[in-house]
């Protein structure tokens, strides 16, 4: 059974190849995971997490340090986002891959 205080994260387009996808996280926990996934184009030392809501950077998602996409994320603060909760969505290319690169 879920938690009402779980950080989920999951597929928002249809699963498969295409030519973008939409991953959506949401939860307490979404901010913090951006943080340590998400780096800025730019060369600043900043974080998803100091951003304010309703707002869209570009940027790269790494995997130590492997470069897993160039991606958009979306910022939504509670309680103005889709769920209600801290809400991340991550525009990203649509190889199956690179979906589940990210999601893992």
């Amino acid at each position: 059974m879920r938690n009402i205080e779980d950080t989920i994260c999951a597929l928002a387009t249809p699963q498969g190849n295409g030519a973008l996808a939409l991953i959506r996280m949401s939860g307490p926990d979404s901010f913090r995971i951006m943080d340590g996934l998400f780096r800025f184009r730019s060369k600043a030392t900043k974080q998803i997490s100091d951003q304010a809501g309703n707002t869209l950077h570009f940027g790269e998602i790494w995997h130590r340090d492997q470069l897993i996409d160039e991606v958009l994320v979306s910022v939504f603060i509670s309680p103005r986002s889709y769920t209600g909760e801290n809400l991340i969505e991550i525009s990203c290319h649509g190889s199956s891959y690179i979906q589940q690169s990210i999601l893992t």
